[in-house]
């Protein structure tokens, strides 16, 4: 009987520690399951609007903190000059006369563009490089990064860095995610290919060609978004952009400030 009780006993504290057991690796499986999809988790860059002392947005050092060790850059923390960058999806007349203006006024810029883009304005795209500015990487299809694995967010990249190589025998390290939407996967994709990925410190709409903001009114708000460190966002596709950079830039010279990449 002793020996029976004895027996029992040693079973029912197996099944107890097997039972533990099998609660901790279930925990620690559930754990990096939400850690794995956290960090797949998509996120739409956007600047906001609250700003510090100096103008710039909370949300880009916030960000630069966050995401920074991914090599990913909301805002030139560490500069006080500005840096103009330019998304080409597809060109709409506007490019020549951007980059004349550039040049008249000793600026270099970097210039985001996708596949299709460069495939049609080869022209435009071997100017860019003679003239100094930066080629930064916008994908090959624009696709959204997150929603897609890693072997086809690799491809989005590599597709478009091996036909910029190929073809104008210029190296990019620089890497715009379409639409601003990201995951830190995503990033560290993009990290691990030897690029830093670029976001904005201010931006806004310029982009829709049917609805162009007045003139007057989009040189008041691009001057007055000035701040130490910036990285403006714009698009070569409007019309405003064109009219109104020559200003913009002899505006926020006017206030202190210089351009650089």
């Amino acid at each position: 009987m002793k020996k029976t009780l004895i027996i029992v006993a040693v079973l029912l504290l197996t099944v107890s520690n097997f039972r533990a057991a099998a609660q901790a690796h279930n925990t620690y499986n559930n754990h990096n399951n939400q850690n794995h999809h956290s960090k797949r988790s998509k996120r739409s860059w956007g600047q906001g609007k609250n700003t510090d002392e100096l103008n710039r947005p909370v949300s880009c050092m916030e960000f630069n903190n966050k995401y920074g060790k991914y090599s990913a850059i909301f805002i030139n923390e560490d500069s006080r000059d500005i840096t103009l960058t330019f998304d080409q999806g597809y060109e709409n007349g506007y490019t020549d006369k951007i980059l004349d203006i550039l040049s008249e006024k000793d600026v270099r810029a970097i210039f985001f563009v996708t596949y299709g883009y460069v495939k049609k304005n080869a022209g435009l795209i071997k100017r860019m490089i003679d003239d100094g500015h930066v080629i930064g990487n916008h994908s090959y299809r624009h696709k959204s990064m997150p929603a897609l694995g890693e072997k086809a967010q690799e491809e989005e990249i590599l597709f478009l860095h091996r036909y910029i190589k190929e073809n104008f025998d210029y190296n990019m390290n620089l890497f715009r995610s379409p639409m601003g939407e990201f995951s830190e996967q995503s990033l560290a994709v993009a990290q691990g290919l030897g690029y830093s990925t670029v976001f904005w410190s201010f931006a806004y709409l310029d982009y829709e060609v049917e609805r162009q903001p007045a003139p007057s009114a989009a040189l008041n708000t691009l001057i007055h978004a000035a701040h130490p460190g910036a990285i403006y966002l714009l698009h070569t596709a409007s019309k405003t952009n064109a009219d109104i950079l020559a200003q913009m830039i002899d505006g926020i010279r006017a206030e202190g400030f210089e351009f650089d990449v």
